[in-house]
């Protein structure tokens, strides 16, 4: 598996990119002001992330998402470990990254991966989405916020 910066001629991953978040307008607003990452394999695109400069020296790891497909093989994990990298490399002093409070699978590898819980930003799920998301059976309303110092 080979992970990549998108190349400007190439459209983005929209299915994948709207697995880690369904509207399509903060996806988009996050490919407009973010650097795109893809996760290739010899069957193509399977994994994703963007990474988003916030606040000087801080920037934030957005829409990871792994084909449903090739979940569960450690793609994550890599793209996560990646971003960190990158970030580290660009000379950024913080990484920050946020998932829904249903997102057990998500929290725990963020956490393997060095990331530490700071905050939760309570109701965020039901300001920005018009639509209730639902995951593993239970109603995503609040956003829990982790970082980790590079």
């Amino acid at each position: 598996m080979n992970i990549r910066p998108l190349n400007q001629a190439e459209q983005p991953p929209m299915e994948l990119l709207l697995l880690a978040d369904p509207s399509r307008e903060l996806v988009e607003e996050y490919m407009r002001r973010g650097e795109c990452f893809v996760a290739e394999t010899d069957e193509g695109i399977v994994g994703v992330y963007v990474l988003l400069k916030t606040r000087p020296g801080t920037v934030e790891l957005v829409n990871v998402a792994v084909d449903e497909r090739f979940q569960g093989r450690g793609i994550g994990k890599r793209l996560v470990n990646h971003a960190v990298e990158r970030a580290r490399s660009l000379g950024f002093r913080t990484i920050e990254i946020g998932t829904g409070n249903s997102g057990v699978v998500q929290l725990a590898l963020y956490q393997k991966c060095g990331f530490r819980i700071t905050g939760v930003d309570r109701d965020f799920f039901l300001r920005h989405y018009s639509e209730p998301i639902y995951e593993n059976g239970i109603q995503v309303i609040d956003m829990v916020r982790l970082s980790q110092d590079l």
